[in-house]
């Protein structure tokens, strides 16, 4: 996966277009959450795109965290650490926070490891709608506002005990859903493999809005428009 596609390197800041964003968004992480499209309204650079070009340009360290505190637009100039002492930020020129990085123990610069953890690990997204977040909604019987999906990242957890392996996989572990009123916070754990080992573990912890009761017919509507707008972009 060549990352700088998905981004333009304006001396030592990125930009995103909406257009670069998107397709990240559709081709890589297999996500169409209508907040990527390039017409939306609210438009929001992906969070895994955040988290891939941070490893491409910082690393990948034993232990890692990401808390994004912003929504980042087209066009915004973005500064990236180049390296991670315990702590980070990715800033704009304001100093405004988007993204908050903290990282501890070994550090590794493979490219190659790196490219396949952080592609299986963004493809994870692609099973988040409507395979596990449906099922965890129907479970607490809320869901999301239909005219206004909006699920978005709040945080992103690592923790690896090697830096070695081919054929990198992420396997759900356990999916929860913790209800407060109309919001809702997901948290999907899964296991990092490579060859079938169990090299690491993560956490992803999602926020959704807007929470109302649960309607089989309404959320079935939802999931059968999201799989039209995928099928019509794949072809």
């Amino acid at each position: 996966m060549l990352i700088s596609q998905f981004y333009t390197q304006v001396n030592d800041q990125v930009v995103f277009s909406r257009e670069q964003a998107s397709r990240f968004a559709k081709e890589v992480a297999d996500d169409f959450n209508p907040i990527h499209n390039t017409d939306a309204k609210r438009f929001c650079v992906p969070g895994d795109l955040l988290f891939a070009i941070t490893l491409a340009k910082a690393g990948l360290y034993q232990q890692m965290e990401f808390t994004f505190s912003g929504m980042v637009t087209d066009n915004i100039a973005l500064n990236f650490p180049k390296e991670i002492n315990q702590a980070a930020c990715v800033t704009d020129d304001k100093d405004k926070e988007y993204l908050q990085i903290k990282a501890d123990g070994d550090k590794t610069t493979d490219q190659a490891f790196i490219d396949q953890l952080t592609k299986a690990y963004v493809e994870f997204s692609g099973h988040t709608f409507p395979h596990i977040l449906v099922k965890l909604m129907q479970q607490h019987q809320v869901m999301i506002n239909p005219s206004r999906p909006m699920v978005m990242y709040e945080r992103m957890t690592l923790a690896l005990d090697s830096f070695e392996g081919d054929n990198i996989e992420l396997v759900t572990d356990q999916n929860t859903l913790t209800i407060d009123g109309k919001r809702g916070s997901a948290c999907l754990a899964f296991d990092l493999t490579a060859n079938g080992k169990v090299i690491g573990h993560g956490k992803k912890y999602m926020m959704l809005s807007g929470l109302r009761p649960y309607c089989d017919d309404t959320i079935g509507a939802v999931v059968d428009e999201y799989k039209t707008i995928k099928q019509a972009y794949q072809k």
